[in-house]
């Protein structure tokens, strides 16, 4: 065999992948005979004994290894992580479930190193692709949050997929931009792509994508409001902190249950406007909280008694916010304009910019 040119580590990222573990590896492993293989397992704490099905594996295998995270949970998390510690000048990134067919990896990392590209996607939405893994729905929604994706993505509209969990790169034209990406997103790729602000040279080979060999996807509300804060967040030239814009849009919806309850407050309940506007705070606060806790804090949420405690210590943090609020909205009222909309308004920005910083700090311990 000749000596080979490139060393290839492939990073898979695990969450509760046990079943598929030996049949992926065993499918990557002739690998060995065209490049010299690490293949990388970054496991976020399974349940279901995921790393003990590596360990065995490795010990038989000394091109696997396993990063085991504790604490550290989340999708985007686990591929820089896997690509930051990967040995390989060339790296490539797939799913565990079988979806992404190991015999891809080959004609991916030749279309990367014959092109002389930075970057290969594996496309599921190529002209010469095959879907056979996705429902209708998530075909459907996947072409949706594409074409989005594309028109905030000018500089590499030559792309099909902006979406996918399977892609080739170049760890020295590649790794300045992989330290910045934001890991609380959950679409890596399109977040590598928009930091990069089209100074990598991109391409993209057809995808078979296969259905899951076992387990559950993990996509769910989190994933769909993770896309689309990425998308915002290039489109507003990441001018706003990630997790403030969703932050903001949390609260917005906050707005609709404070301004709700305010009107039942005082029309049906008969409540002073200081009342109200009490009874209004807290319990778009609450409301907040519970959301933001799901959301935009997914990585860090808080369960159980936890939940309980952080709901009375976001209440406690902020209520400075809700003083303000109050106060502000109240002095609007009475002393500026007898207008209830410009007034609450008026409080709910004061009380905005309190509580992100207090929570974040002191609720979800984020910096």
């Amino acid at each position: 065999m000749q000596p080979t040119q490139h060393r290839l580590s492939v990073v898979l990222p695990t969450f509760n992948e046990r079943a598929n573990i030996d049949s992926i590896t065993h499918k990557l492993l002739p690998l060995q005979d065209i490049h010299q293989l690490e293949i990388l397992f970054v496991d976020d704490d399974s349940a279901d004994g995921t790393a003990d099905a590596i360990l065995a594996l490795a010990q038989h295998h000394p091109c696997i290894r396993l990063i085991r995270r504790v604490g550290r949970y989340g999708l985007s998390s686990a591929i820089k992580e896997g690509i930051l510690d990967a040995t390989g000048d060339v790296v490539v990134v797939m799913d565990c479930d079988g979806q992404h067919e190991p015999s891809a990896v080959a004609s991916t990392v030749d279309a990367l190193l014959q092109l002389d590209l930075d970057l290969v996607v594996g496309s599921r939405f190529h002209p010469d692709a095959r879907i056979s893994g996705l429902s209708a729905k998530r075909e459907r929604n996947s072409t949706w949050a594409n074409a989005v994706a594309s028109f905030s993505l000018p500089r590499y509209r030559q792309l099909s997929d902006y979406m996918s969990g399977f892609f080739a790169l170049r760890t020295a034209r590649c790794l300045p931009y992989v330290r910045l990406v934001d890991v609380n997103g959950f679409k890596f790729l399109y977040e590598l792509l928009a930091l990069s602000r089209g100074q990598l040279r991109v391409g993209e080979v057809p995808l078979q994508f296969q259905p899951r060999l076992s387990g559950e996807s993990k996509l769910n509300l989190a994933v769909v409001w993770d896309l689309g804060i990425s998308i915002l967040h290039t489109l507003l030239l990441r001018s706003v902190p990630r997790r403030a814009l969703s932050f903001a849009l949390v609260g917005a919806t906050g707005i609709a249950t404070h301004l709700l309850l305010f009107s039942a407050g005082r029309h049906l309940m008969a409540l002073s406007f200081e009342r109200a506007q009490i009874l209004a705070v807290v319990c778009a606060a609450t409301t907040n909280f519970l959301i933001n806790n799901v959301l935009t804090f997914r990585t860090q949420q808080l369960k159980g008694l936890n939940l309980l405690v952080g709901l009375i210590r976001f209440l406690m943090v902020t209520s400075l916010g809700m003083v303000a609020n109050v106060g502000v909205s109240s002095a609007f009222y009475h002393r500026i304009s007898h207008q209830p909309l410009l007034a609450l308004l008026a409080g709910i920005a004061v009380d905005f910019v309190w509580k992100y910083a207090a929570s974040s700090k002191f609720v979800w311990n984020t910096p």
